[in-house]
Order: structure tokens, then sequence, then C-alpha cells
């Protein structure tokens, strides 16, 4: 195995701890809001921001 904090047997004891603590469906929950989330920033992303109309000049009253 590598060295460093982050090998494949850590993380997954890792999770296998969170799992226990919170239970799954904090997981799935938490999956659900960060798909959600995501999707709706990739939305906003392709949106294009309507071109403003720059506002026309008034015509001078003569009187």
């Amino acid at each position: 195995m590598g060295e460093g904090l982050f090998q494949p047997l850590h993380i997954l004891l890792i999770v296998a701890i969170a799992l226990l603590l919170f239970g799954t469906s904090k997981f799935s929950a938490l999956g659900k809001g960060l798909g959600e989330g995501i999707r709706n920033f990739k939305a906003a992303m392709k949106e294009e921001e309507p071109p403003k109309k720059a506002p026309e000049p008034e015509e001078e009253k003569k009187t």
C-alpha cells in the first residue's frame, strides 16, 4: 500500500464509521441534495442572459 493519509482502506473505514453514526437515510438525503445542486448549477450556467436593450433617446419636443 502507498504511503499517505488517505489510503483506500482508511477511506473505507471512515465511510463505514460514518454510516454507523448517521445511518443511510442521511446519506441518501445528502446525495439527493448534492445532485440537485449540481443540476441547478449546470442549468444556470447554460442559461444566457437576454441582451439588455439600450434606452431609446427621447425625441426633442418642439412647442
